[in-house]
């Protein structure tokens, strides 16, 4: 689906305004038929975009192929997903609104859900939507069933960034010595990120850490319209830039959050037990405090890390869709 943006016109990074957002449509789907389907919005992990998730493998499943078998042998009913392009020259998004990035949270309810809506035979009601996604895709389910309930009946985060303390700051002192190599210019830095064809973890982690400050600390008086966390300098944490950081963190912002969280019809929580970010520790105190608070939900600890873990939707898939109105 090809989809001009009103919202990302003028976007400070200058990415793109016309995107195409792949759309999987189930076996039998027909634009004559009356029959309606419910959406899935598929989140993007940092580093990839709506286009990258539908892309051939060499290896597995592409998720399309994933759809088909789960429809195909009934291990949940027909759906409609949605693939969207949220990419930015930062490498990726967190689905938030940002001045340093663009409207990406108003994108994607305010455009384009009206836009699929329009366009293909769905149920057009949020009892009837959920979000998925992992690592910054789940981040970003989370995100929209804390800070903009009422568009999504259901949402599963695999992995999702959660435990900021834990997650993040181990990345700020290595940010440092790189951005060290640029005499701190950021700028620069982004221009060589993307002129090398090869660029290290640690170019990386960097891009990351610049990709995160431009979603939670947006600074239009600082250097590509970000502040960052930490000094440059002595990498001593600021205080004031930090807390900015954590009011979105899904563990600080659950108190605040938990008449939205019980609106939903299926909250999906999954993470490796090995996961190479540590994103567990954080993800096991958020289902904590959600069982101290009764908040229901499905949480699930499996044997694993960040990576390679396409096949938990199979177990969160059709858990959801279990939870969503069907025709």
């Amino acid at each position: 689906m090809e989809h001009h943006s009103e919202v990302l016109v003028g976007n400070p990074l200058g990415d793109p305004a016309r995107r195409e957002h792949p759309v999987y449509l189930p076996p039998g789907y027909c634009d004559s038929e009356q029959r309606r389907y419910p959406v899935l919005w598929s989140l993007a992990a940092y580093t990839n975009a709506g286009p990258g998730q539908v892309a051939w493998r060499n290896q597995g499943e592409t998720l399309p192929q994933r759809l088909d078998r789960l429809i195909g042998t009934g291990k949940m009913p027909p759906v409609i997903v949605v693939f969207p392009d949220c990419y930015t020259a930062l490498g990726g998004n967190q689905y938030v609104n940002s001045a340093a990035m663009g409207a990406y949270a108003d994108y994607l309810i305010e455009e384009l859900i009206p836009a699929v809506d329009t366009r293909f035979q769905t149920i057009a009601e949020p009892a009837a939507r959920a979000a998925f996604g992992k690592s910054s895709g789940g981040f970003g389910a989370l995100h929209y069933a804390m800070a903009h309930p009422g568009h999504f009946a259901a949402v599963a985060s695999h992995a999702g960034d959660c435990g900021f303390d834990r997650v993040y700051v181990r990345d700020f002192p290595l940010a440092c010595d790189v951005l060290a190599r640029h005499d701190g210019d950021i700028e620069a830095f982004v221009r060589g990120f993307w002129r090398d064809r090869r660029p290290g973890g640690a170019a990386f982690h960097t891009l990351m850490t610049l990709c995160l400050a431009a979603s939670y600390s947006p600074d239009e008086t600082q250097p590509l319209g970000l502040r960052l966390p930490f000094d440059l300098s002595t990498c001593r944490m600021d205080p004031e830039t930090w807390q900015r950081w954590l009011s979105f963190d899904p563990l600080e912002r659950a108190p605040a959050a938990l008449d939205a969280l019980n609106g939903l019809g299926g909250l999906w929580i999954d993470v490796g037990s090995r996961d190479q970010y540590f994103i567990h520790y954080g993800t096991r105190e958020l289902s904590q405090l959600l069982t101290s608070a009764g908040v229901s939900h499905e949480f699930e600890e499996f044997d694993g890390t960040h990576s390679g873990i396409d096949w938990r939707y199979d177990h969160s898939l059709p858990w959801m869709v279990a939870r969503l109105k069907i025709e």
